[in-house]
C-alpha cells in the first residue's frame, strides 16, 4: 500500500461519523459493572491497540497441543457443547476444507480474514475513535472497517471481505451489525466456514482499563442448523510506541501469495499509519510552501 491509499483510508475513517445516541448511564446495563473511560459526548473510549492471547485463530471449536502451541478450549459458547452446529452438507465441505487446509486457507493465501475472524488472529488491531467517529483497523492484509451509525442502511447486495458494519451502543457496549459479507473467507484455519448469508452480531464491552470482552453471534441459515456465538478476550497493547505495522504480502514460485514478517528484508513497503499519514502531511505542505 502506497503514502496516498495509506492516507486514504484514514481520511475516510476521519470522514464517517457514527452518530448513534450516547450510551445509559452506568449501572443501568448488566454487561459490565467497569465504568470505563469516556470521551466528551459520554462514549466510552475504545481508542487503543487490542489483541487476542488466545489460538482461536487455529480452530475455534478448540484444538489439542502441537507444534509448539498449547491446547485450548473453544471459543465457541452457545451451543454448551462448544460445536459449531453445521447443516448435514456443511459439515461435509468443512471437512473437505479441513484437508485441503495447507493450500485453501482463504488467509494464508493473503485475503482479508472476514468477520469474525480478524479480531482473533495473531497479530492487534486498533481502534479509530474521536466523537461521532468510529473505524476499526487491522494488521493483516490493509484491512479496516468503517463502522457507520446503525440508521444506515446496510448495502445490500454488495458482498464485502470485511463486511458492511453498522453500530450502536446498549449501555457501554458497543454493537456492531455486520452483513454483506462474502463467502471467500474462512472463520479459522482448519476450515471452519460460511456461506454469503452470514450476518453477524458484535459485541464489545470494556471490563477494565486494558481487557475487552468479545462476542460474536452468527447466523447463516445455508451453513448453520441455528445461530451459535463466540467469546473470548481481548487485551491492551500497552507499549508506549504500539503501532499496527502493515502487513506485506508476497508471490511465491509456486504462484500463492504468502505473509512476510514485517522485518522481512523482502517487505520493502512497510509502514505504520501515523507514519504515512505524517509524511502525506508534509508533502502536501511543501507543495503549497511551492506555490508562487
Amino acid at each position: 500500500m502506497n503514502r496516498r491509499i495509506a492516507a486514504s483510508i484514514l481520511t475516510a475513517i476521519a470522514a464517517v461519523a457514527l452518530c448513534v445516541a450516547p450510551p445509559r448511564a452506568a449501572g443501568q446495563s448488566a454487561a459490565s459493572p467497569y465504568s470505563p473511560p469516556r470521551l466528551s459526548d459520554s462514549t466510552p473510549d475504545f481508542r487503543g491497540i487490542w489483541q487476542a492471547r488466545a489460538t482461536a485463530y487455529i480452530n475455534v471449536e478448540g484444538h489439542p497441543a502441537a507444534k509448539g502451541i498449547a491446547a485450548a478450549r473453544s471459543i465457541v459458547v452457545e451451543p454448551p457443547d462448544g460445536k459449531i452446529p453445521y447443516l448435514p452438507d456443511a459439515l461435509k465441505q468443512r471437512d473437505f476444507n479441513f484437508k485441503n487446509r495447507a493450500a485453501a486457507d482463504p488467509a494464508a493465501n493473503c485475503f482479508q480474514a472476514g468477520v469474525p475472524r480478524a479480531s482473533y488472529l495473531p497479530t492487534p488491531f486498533q481502534f479509530v475513535q474521536s466523537i461521532g467517529n468510529l473505524a476499526i483497523v487491522y494488521t493483516d492484509n490493509h484491512a479496516y472497517r468503517i463502522v457507520e451509525p446503525s440508521s444506515v442502511p446496510h448495502d445490500d447486495g454488495i458482498d464485502f471481505f470485511m463486511g458492511d458494519s453498522r453500530g450502536q451502543w446498549d449501555g457501554d457496549t458497543l454493537v456492531v451489525d455486520v452483513t454483506d459479507l462474502g463467502d471467500q473467507t474462512w472463520l479459522d484455519e482448519v476450515g471452519n466456514f460460511h456461506s454469503d448469508q452470514l450476518h453477524v452480531v458484535e459485541r464489545y464491552t470494556l471490563l477494565g482499563p486494558d481487557t475487552m470482552r468479545y462476542e460474536a453471534r452468527l447466523e447463516d441459515p445455508r451453513t448453520y442448523a441455528k445461530p451459535w456465538t463466540i467469546r473470548l478476550l481481548l487485551y491492551r497493547d500497552k507499549q508506549p510506541a504500539a503501532r499496527i505495522t502493515e502487513d506485506e504480502c508476497l508471490e511465491g514460485a509456486d504462484g500463492r501469495w504468502h505473509h512476510l514478517s514485517p522485518y522481512d528484508s523482502r517487505a520493502v513497503a512497510h509502514h505504520d499509519y501515523d507514519a504515512e499519514l505524517a509524511a502525506e502531511a508534509k508533502a502536501q505542505a511543501q507543495a503549497g510552501a511551492a506555490k508562487p
